[in-house]
């Protein structure tokens, strides 16, 4: 069976995705991803199709950082309006890359996929990497969870999901707007309101990218809503590591690792030199990982030259790879850098910028695999040092890293989230690959 899968955002954003292709490509099906242009190699050496998306992630998360810092309305705002001028040319891409498909595998947040769908006469599945359906066990994502006892809980989680959505539509007005535009104009369907499209995607069979040990399933979603387990993609059998980093790794003991991925704060020489005076009070070699700018380049090769060995500067390794071999991990707490840090089995902190990277990290705490999260406005060298003693240091946050670590892997997310879509897919009647 031909299946497109569409893909956005980040490399934490995309990887999933394409594991999720090579799930469906080893079931004998033929996959599609369309994604930006940054992520092509990936795709392609998976073995799977690429298609272009050609808006650029990176530019877009730096000017929402530039000017509206962490306020998440703000964000929100921001993201709406720059994403407005680009929808008509990303549903034209999303589109030609839906060309042939039998079966289209979407986010909750790309737009036009129920319409393209819709048109080509073929099922839609939804698929994300945070769980946001509504539920009274538990608050939106952008919500802390409040010990307001069995009463109050359930009104209060379902609040916050009702304020999520009426954001949503608030703000999200002109996406749909254009989204509305573009169904009519290109597809020549009928217009469907905003309050419609929602109940559409409500019924729309969904996968969550979630650990159950991580997030069980609710007990109030429908029975067509799953909770998978992670995607992975395995490339720690595959990837040969510089001689440099296997000779840093060899010098001493386990480092800690530090790195923001996609993110990138408001001054990337500061936030160096606070995580080098870090690892320098609490006496502990370190991993630095530039990712998109959000640790300076030139403040780290000045940090590798004063500090003796003690650190070491990398751009990209597989986090597979890299982290089970860390003492700890701090991160800007992304769904999928969290997801990989519980794999390792070691103490893993977030130090988030905005969204649902303080659910993650306050999660990480919650379960005592890691110190509570610093918020980067927060961040300073002498919490961070105190927060990567604990994490090397203390025997019980490390024993429970490494249970979560073996519950998690021996999970299996993309096993699981194939079997689900065969049961879905039409196809079954005929076998996949036709």
């Amino acid at each position: 069976m031909r299946i497109t899968i569409l893909a956005a955002g980040s490399r934490g954003d995309v990887q999933p995705y394409v594991a999720l292709g090579t799930g469906l490509r080893a079931a004998g099906h033929t996959v599609r991803v369309a994604t930006h242009a940054m992520f092509e190699d990936l795709v392609r050496q998976s073995g799977l199709e690429f298609a272009l998306v050609e808006s650029n992630p990176q530019a877009i998360l730096d000017q929402i950082r530039l000017e509206s810092g962490r306020n998440p309305i703000r964000v929100l705002r921001k993201m709406v309006r720059l994403c407005v001028p680009l929808v008509a040319r990303t549903l034209d891409e999303c589109w030609h890359a839906c060309q042939g498909a039998e079966a289209i595998v979407s986010p909750l947040a790309a737009p036009g996929a129920l319409d393209i769908a819709e048109k080509l006469g073929v099922p839609v599945y939804l698929a994300d990497l945070k769980p946001k359906r509504r539920s009274r066990y538990y608050p939106a994502l952008f919500f802390p969870r409040l010990p307001l006892g069995s009463a109050l809980s359930p009104v209060y989680n379902r609040l916050t999901h009702a304020i999520i959505r009426g954001i949503a539509r608030g703000m999200g007005g002109r996406v749909m707007a254009a989204v509305s535009r573009w169904r009519i104009e290109t597809l020549g369907l009928p217009a469907r309101s905003t309050a419609e499209f929602l109940r559409a995607r409500d019924r729309v069979p969904t996968l969550y990218a979630v650990s159950p040990t991580v997030f069980p399933r609710p007990l109030d979603w429908p029975a067509w809503v799953y909770v998978t387990g992670y995607w992975f993609l395995d490339q720690a059998e595959s990837w040969q590591a510089p001689p440099e980093i296997d000779a840093f790794l060899a010098a001493g003991p386990p480092p800690v690792y530090i790195g923001f991925g996609s993110m990138r704060g408001r001054d990337p020489a500061a936030t160096t030199a606070i995580v080098v005076e870090a690892l320098s009070r609490a006496g502990q070699r370190g991993v630095l990982l530039t990712g998109w700018g959000g640790l300076d380049q030139a403040a780290m090769a000045r940090a590798v030259a004063a500090h003796g060995g003690a650190v070491l500067a990398v751009t990209t390794v597989p986090h597979d790879w890299l982290f089970p071999r860390m003492a700890a991990v701090f991160h800007h707490g992304g769904a999928g850098t969290t997801a990989a840090g519980l794999r390792a089995g070691v103490p893993s902190a977030a130090l988030p910028f905005f969204g649902d990277q303080l659910y993650w990290g306050a999660m990480l705490a919650r379960f005592g695999v890691g110190p509570r999260p610093i918020l980067q406005k927060r961040l300073t060298a002498s919490r961070l040092a105190e927060a990567i003693t604990r994490a090397v240091t203390d025997p019980d946050m490390r024993a429970r890293a490494a249970a979560m670590g073996k519950h998690i892997r021996a999970e299996d997310g993309v096993g699981t989230a194939v079997a689900v879509l065969h049961r879905l897919l039409p196809c079954h009647g005929t076998p996949p690959g036709s």
